[in-house]
């Protein structure tokens, strides 16, 4: 093991004793060096750009952004070999053994952290990232297909204004704009920020009523007026209040099929 090559490791978890628990364990592998820690799924995606840890150990059960939202706004093919940590033992953990990617149950033993190190010094010294992306993007299809069938449709949203909270119905929204770590409601009455992720957002919502469109856009289906084209094939979409918004290429099969079952 002393003569296996160092690799870096992020930890993250919103609980502060966590961090404590695996430092001490980790204390006991030379060749792991922990670089940094991040508490929560936000700054646990700006330290995974600043740092590029090897391996990131992340928590599975956090507010806000989760482990799984943390993976899809860093971006599979940017993500560092994950072990997911977690205190149940649930669809997670049975989808993380379908899909070979290794996860920690809390609390995490000495000998089960080894064996996950193990196989995290299979995957750095290959660089198979190709392997890596494919096991993350079926376990995270696998996740948003089982949010999508447990998790009930929201009828409405809960915005700060000035000293009130105020409830915007969800069909009140023309679409949702990411603007760096809140999301911009764009609704009939006027604009509204909320402090949360498009990553989040698409996750509670119901996937027939609110799509995403690009990385930084979700429309409201029911406000879509029209779908046009430009000179050169690129598609955007047209809401009933007269505004424009562009389709990603990646994204643009799937909008007309959406389109096309919901009129």
């Amino acid at each position: 093991m002393h003569d296996s090559p160092v690799m870096s490791a992020l930890l993250v978890d919103d609980e502060p004793a966590a961090h404590l628990g695996m430092r001490a364990l980790l204390a006991e592998h030379p060749d792991i060096r922990i670089v940094g820690e991040a508490h929560d799924g936000h700054d646990a995606v700006r330290r995974i750009g600043e740092l590029r840890p090897d391996v990131v150990f992340l928590d599975v059960q956090m507010p806000g952004l989760d482990g799984f939202d943390v993976v899809r706004a860093v971006g599979v093919d940017r993500m560092p070999a994950v072990v997911f940590v977690t205190a149940h033992d649930t669809f997670a953990v049975r989808a993380f053994e379908v899909r070979a990617v290794d996860y920690l149950l809390k609390p995490v033993s000495a000998d089960r952290l080894a064996q996950a190190l193990t196989r995290m010094r299979a995957f750095a010294p290959l660089k198979d990232a190709a392997m890596l992306e494919q096991r993350l993007s079926a376990l995270l299809d696998e996740v948003q297909v089982a949010r999508t069938a447990s998790a009930p449709a929201s009828a409405s949203f809960l915005v700060r204004n000035g000293s009130r909270d105020v409830v915007v119905p969800a069909d009140d929204v023309d679409w949702i704009e990411a603007d760096d770590y809140c999301v911009v409601l764009h609704a009939r009455r006027g604009a509204h920020v909320m402090r949360d992720t498009l990553v989040a957002l698409e996750a509670r919502l119901p996937s027939r009523s609110f799509v995403r469109i690009h990385r930084s856009a979700m429309i409201n289906v029911k406000r879509v007026a029209a779908l046009e084209r430009n000179a050169i094939g690129a598609l955007y979409v047209v809401l009933v209040n007269g505004t424009r918004l562009p389709v990603s290429r990646s994204r643009k099969a799937g909008l007309i099929e959406l389109l096309g079952q919901a009129r």
